[in-house]
């Protein structure tokens, strides 16, 4: 098997309140196939369940107008071949990928650049609500989608 890191991760971001989840979903895992720290590329793959965390309409509340920004979120794992990464290299360079494809997607729309980081695994199994979205990156190298079969 390949040696591999495995990173609980949170992505969340603002988008467009007409944005679609599931595309938000195959831009981030899309960003993390190929990622890149001092000009050495590597593999990655990364797989969880996208979201919207809208706010709650209280009794009394109008809901969000279509022109408010959506809070969207993926709570899952990312994989990164090889056997020199720590933990926060992986992150850092997950982060870089995601902020430049949510950007290149949506531009100034989007709002401030897309949060990533490493939670723990338990919080990925706890907090990913009922009904979120499955997404993965698609033709990531089979290593590492075994890799990541034990945590989804």
């Amino acid at each position: 098997m390949l040696d591999s890191l495995i990173v609980p991760l949170f992505v969340t971001t603002d988008l467009p309140s007409r944005a679609d989840l599931a595309e938000f979903g195959e831009i981030v895992t899309t960003a993390a196939r190929s990622l890149e720290r001092d000009g050495r590329r590597y593999d990655g793959f990364l797989a969880g369940r996208v979201f919207w965390l809208d706010r709650p309409v209280l009794p009394g509340q109008l809901p969000a107008s279509d022109t408010e920004a959506r809070f969207a979120a993926m709570l899952g794992y990312v994989v990164a071949a090889g056997e020199d990464h720590s933990v926060r290299e992986v992150v850092a360079d997950v982060r870089r990928a995601v902020v430049a494809a949510v950007t290149a997607r949506f531009g100034e729309l989007a709002g401030p650049a897309p949060a990533v980081f490493a939670i723990r695994d338990r919080d990925v199994r706890e907090r990913t609500p009922e009904g979120a979205l499955f997404i993965d990156t698609t033709d990531a190298p089979a290593d590492l989608v075994t890799a990541a079969r034990a945590y989804l």
